[in-house]
């Protein structure tokens, strides 16, 4: 689990988003049931023993055709350890894990303001401009 919980903190570093990642962490058994899901997909990297960088994904199953895609959720690299690479070769592995998964795309969103990512996704894959919408779950009188 100390994978997990060393992902959990990259990305909040990563993402400037420390709180967002670290203030109400999941139980232990609620991410030993994520990552022993067959929907979840994490994928760590290591230096020297610590986590500087990772992908969590999820498998999305089809229901027009019997196959699948996978969904980059989160993907990050520790700043120190940035333009080494690193997010290309999670990238190259999450392909082989698809591959063997029958998917047949991955895909993945960047924020408009997000160069970096923009570029690194940009020579990986094909861009399509789209919007999203963030729907509340919350149910007020005005949904009618």
């Amino acid at each position: 689990m100390t994978l997990m919980e060393d992902l959990l903190t990259t990305f909040g570093e990563a993402f400037d988003e420390v709180d967002t990642y670290s203030s109400s962490r999941p139980s232990t058994a609620y991410l030993k049931r994520l990552l022993s899901s067959d929907y979840f997909i994490a994928l760590a990297a290591l230096k020297n023993g610590l986590v500087v960088g990772g992908i969590a994904a999820y498998e999305l199953q089809k229901f027009e055709q019997e196959r699948s895609e996978i969904y980059i959720y989160d993907l990050a690299v520790a700043a120190a350890h940035r333009r080494e690479g690193i997010a290309t070769a999670l990238i190259q592995e999450l392909k082989k894990i698809a591959v063997a998964r029958a998917a047949y795309v991955i895909y993945v969103q960047a924020d408009i303001e997000d160069n970096p990512a923009i570029a690194l996704y940009s020579k990986l894959g094909v861009r399509e401009d789209v919007l999203h919408f963030d729907i509340a779950v919350a149910v007020n009188d005005d949904d009618g």
